[in-house]
């Protein structure tokens, strides 16, 4: 996925820009950089290699170098950023969180234009963000370069570039991500998740609306392009990747996964099911968890405990083999809290299948008697085609699909097939939860519906994207 921070300030940059970025840990597991401005050393940067530490160790020796006012960092999956570039704008800093559908073809189209050439990375693609620069330096403007760029790509794009004066960020044209403004005496702070200000002094001040591009200095900032009408922030933000802490939208996180967990627990009540516990698959179950058993009254419990001193995340390893295996070693069972007991989870997806089953293996190993399994989200049947969060490499890998093949006789059903199995009141929808609950040894499957789960999450749906479960963007 990615994360980002950026500070505008009177003063040296460097202390918020180091702590801001990495608040964003959590959302990225590859590469981090940042990257300041002095009057008295013009643009320094520094980018390092993630995977196998944490920010903070990685970038200290830069946190006692580095000097400046203005700064910008990020956090990322893939690339290597931010950027320096020069062009005919001026020299400028850039960092991107997104995901561009069509990046040969704008690759391409820029090259038509004259003798065009990008840096080629590690995996062998294009830097999605040296191509989001190649657009800007088109125009004549950063505000009329950063509004191409947004015109241009297909999937999602935020954007950070920095200059010698101040700020340029522009929220996603969908607003699928967030933008948050910070607001200090000293100045101003804009970043993704919007807790990570918190502590280092800020309050709240602006959230970007969707395509909305701003200017921002140490003493104010100004919108240079006007948002745009269409809204579809992600939903998962919600439901799974974004930090309990924050707020998006007005709404806060770890609040909207209590109300989802409330929604889950008062279709199991109609059911009449009900278990010795309910506990949450660590850590992005939990909140779901606290939730169902504030409205069932069934005792919120942890019969294992997740072990992160070295591991903080399941999917942190790049490779999906090395990410089942730390699942499994992440969590550490508690035999009196599970034996001849029936135990309900609450994880927030089901994507493969394969770490949820291992876990309720592990649990009927350690002596439980039933395992009710609640996935915090509907049925997961379409791929993300527009942010880079999603664990799956294609379609066929989700477990739902590989069940409608089973039951249809086709890797490739028709759309209106699917949408029978995204029904919740069909008898596809029902036979597909049977099946999956079967193959992972649940003693019983409830995914969240649908409409229950858009109701927990307080705006209007319209405003919302919930292609992962509908197909609808």
């Amino acid at each position: 996925m990615g994360g980002f921070f950026g500070a505008a300030l009177k003063e040296d940059c460097v202390f918020d820009l180091f702590y801001g970025t990495d608040y964003h840990s959590h959302l990225g597991t590859r590469r981090a950089g940042m990257a300041v401005y002095s009057d008295t050393k013009g643009f320094d940067r520094a980018i390092h290699n993630i995977e196998s530490s944490y920010f903070r160790p990685k970038f200290e020796g830069d946190l006692k170098s580095m000097e400046g006012n203005l700064g910008i960092g990020c956090i990322s999956d893939y690339e290597s950023q931010p950027l320096v570039i020069r062009s005919h704008l001026g020299t400028y800093a850039i960092t991107t969180v997104g995901k561009i559908n069509n990046i040969d073809e704008i690759a391409a189209m820029l090259s038509s234009f004259g003798r065009q050439h990008f840096m080629e990375m590690s995996g062998g693609g294009i830097n999605p963000t040296e191509l989001v620069a190649t657009i800007i330096n088109q125009k004549d403007s950063f505000a009329a370069g950063i509004r191409y760029a947004q015109e241009l790509i297909k999937g999602s794009m935020t954007i950070l570039v920095m200059v010698k004066d101040g700020i340029y960020a522009a929220r996603d044209r969908y607003g699928r991500t967030p933008v948050e403004m910070g607001k200090k005496d000293s100045g101003y702070c804009v970043c993704f998740e919007s807790f990570s200000f918190l502590n280092l002094g800020y309050e709240p001040e602006k959230e970007l609306q969707p395509g909305e591009v701003v200017f921002i200095t140490p003493d104010g900032y100004e919108t240079v392009a006007e948002p745009f009408k269409d809204k579809k922030v992600c939903s998962f933000l919600w439901i799974y990747y974004g930090f309990p802490a924050s707020t998006y939208e007005g709404l806060n996180v770890e609040n909207t996964r209590y109300d989802c967990g409330r929604a889950l627990a008062k279709r199991d009540i109609t059911r009449g099911i009900h278990t010795d516990i309910v506990a949450g698959v660590p850590d992005s179950g939990v909140a779901h968890a606290v939730g169902y058993s504030n409205e069932s009254g069934i005792p919120y419990t942890r019969p294992f405990v997740k072990y992160t001193p070295t591991w903080p995340r399941s999917f942190m390893p790049t490779y999906q083999e090395k990410r089942n295996l730390i699942a499994k070693m992440k969590l550490i069972p508690i035999h009196d809290l599970i034996g001849g007991r029936s135990m309900l989870l609450i994880d927030d997806s089901i994507v493969r299948g394969t770490q949820l089953r291992e876990t309720t293996e592990y649990l009927f190993q350690n002596g439980a008697k039933e395992v009710h399994i609640r996935p915090a989200c509907p049925p997961l049947v379409f791929g993300c085609p527009y942010l880079n969060f999603s664990r799956s490499n294609s379609e066929m890998e989700l477990i739902t699909r590989r069940t409608i093949e089973k039951l249809e006789g086709t890797a490739t059903p028709d759309e209106s097939i699917l949408q029978k199995y995204v029904d919740p009141d069909s008898e596809e929808y029902a036979n597909m939860l049977e099946e999956i609950r079967k193959e992972l040894k649940f003693t019983s499957l409830h995914y969240h519906r649908l409409d229950d789960m858009l109701e927990a999450i307080d705006m209007p749906s319209c405003e919302l994207c919930t292609y992962c479960w509908n197909g609808k963007g």
